[in-house]
């Protein structure tokens, strides 16, 4: 039995298991509850290690696209740093206090060939931290072959992070057997960088750094990592 059919298979009992247990277990509360009132603004860091927020100047916003993101996301965290040898990171945070089907929008597969880019490579990585390891995608993305833009990113489910999108129905499912509506986010680091071991070198330095700065439940919130 090959990759795809087991893949299917896994898919289809997923379905069965999810619709057989619609009536059973219908969540009433929601994850972010527990949270407190703390915003990603708040947690984020504007200056850690050898980063530095950077301001900008706003750019033309498409306001179809805005209201689409304001519909689909509780809150966003937009951001460039800069480090102290002038290395630009651009880092995007979309959270959602009601985890759903709708999230996959946002993922850079889908967003960035959207916005006229073309993905090259997709290729899962794994970023060590001081606190243990987050499960993440690196893409090599291109725009009219004149901008490589490599992109790291992760998502997560409540407190965990995703691996794959059986493994995003698995933990969304056992959030709902506790009554819980799981809320959910995406973490997207990328820097403009024709040389891609440099860039998603840094992107990992730069995702190590924050973790550093980080008390351990703005960690668990943002990575999963419970050390």
């Amino acid at each position: 039995m090959n990759k795809r059919t087991v893949t299917a298979l896994v898919s289809a009992l997923l379905m069965c298991i999810t619709a057989a247990s619609a009536n059973y277990a219908k969540p009433t509360h929601y994850f972010s509850e527990t949270r407190g009132s703390r915003t990603l603004t708040k947690i984020v860091p504007t200056q850690f290690g050898n980063w530095r927020q950077q301001e900008t100047a706003g750019g033309i916003v498409n306001p179809q696209q805005k209201e689409l993101l304001d519909e689909l996301y509780s809150e966003q965290v937009s951001r460039t740093y800069v480090s102290t040898d002038g290395y630009r990171i651009m880092l995007s945070i979309a959270y959602g206090r009601n985890q759903n089907d709708s999230f996959q929008v946002h993922l850079p597969e889908i967003c960035y060939p959207a916005q006229g880019f073309q993905v090259i490579s997709n290729d899962p990585t794994a970023i060590d931290t001081k606190f243990g390891s987050i499960t993440a995608k690196q893409l090599k993305t291109t725009y009219q072959t004149q901008r490589i833009e490599p992109v790291t990113y992760w998502t997560t489910i409540g407190n965990h992070v995703v691996k794959s999108g059986t493994d995003k129905k698995l933990k969304e499912m056992r959030y709902a057997m506790d009554g819980q509506i799981a809320d959910g986010l995406l973490f997207r680091i990328s820097s403009i960088d024709p040389d891609l071991s440099r860039a998603f070198g840094m992107q990992k330095q730069f995702v190590s750094d924050m973790m550093d700065s980080l008390s351990a439940d703005d960690r668990l919130r943002l990575a999963g990592l419970s050390r």
